[in-house]
């Protein structure tokens, strides 16, 4: 067993979690999970919160990807957008990793949709012609919330990227935009990615 302070072993944890992050496109917690494992702790070992882990990915992300995580993230962004304007109706924000600018090409979109009838997204994507699988995962206050993953071709990636719809109601958008430990607006709308690629293009 390790013999170390509990915040070196944080930052342990943190690092290693931070490049399944970005080298295998794994969620926070899946990450901190699997670097326990790697690292041979005990399964009940205390995680670092997921402040630390973001600050361990921009770290990695500086150090490992620099000359490709612009142009990657653009990409998403711009394939999140796509999304998001046709999906208008139903109030999509953007969250996560493209939101925040520590997406690469191994990361996954995630849009939640504020809809007055949950099963109206379900509908939409029927409308559209788009194949979706369904899921129930953990929304952003903790409960299950409906998932709709679908497969988006991403030509200037070249390969294919997972977009996860969380479906909510209406009446929750107004916590889903309280600010986060750093002060920032956890997601945004079309308007705002919008206002992010044009900034990543100057």
């Amino acid at each position: 067993m390790h013999n170390v302070p509990m915040d070196t072993l944080k930052e342990e944890i943190a690092a290693v979690a931070a490049r399944l992050v970005v080298e295998e496109g794994l969620e926070y917690g899946g990450a901190k999970r699997r670097a326990v494992k790697q690292l041979g702790l005990p399964e009940r070992t205390a995680l670092p919160d997921n402040a630390l882990l973001e600050a361990h990915v921009e770290d990695y992300i500086a150090l490992f990807c620099a000359d490709t995580q612009p142009q990657e993230l653009r990409a998403l962004r711009g394939l999140a957008l796509g999304w998001m304007d046709r999906l208008q109706r139903f109030r999509p924000y953007i969250g996560g990793a493209v939101w925040h600018g520590t997406a690469t090409r191994r990361s996954d979109i995630y849009l939640q949709l504020f809809c007055d009838d949950p099963k109206s997204a379900e509908i939409g994507l029927i409308d559209l012609g788009v194949r979706y699988d369904p899921s129930t995962v953990t929304g952003f206050t903790g409960e299950r919330v409906e998932a709709l993953s679908i497969q988006a071709r991403s030509a200037e990636l070249g390969e294919h990227v997972g977009v996860h719809l969380l479906i909510y109601d209406f009446d929750d958008l107004r916590g889903a935009l309280k600010p986060d430990h750093r002060g920032r607006s956890p997601r945004g709308d079309a308007a705002a990615l919008r206002s992010l690629l044009h900034d990543q293009a100057l």
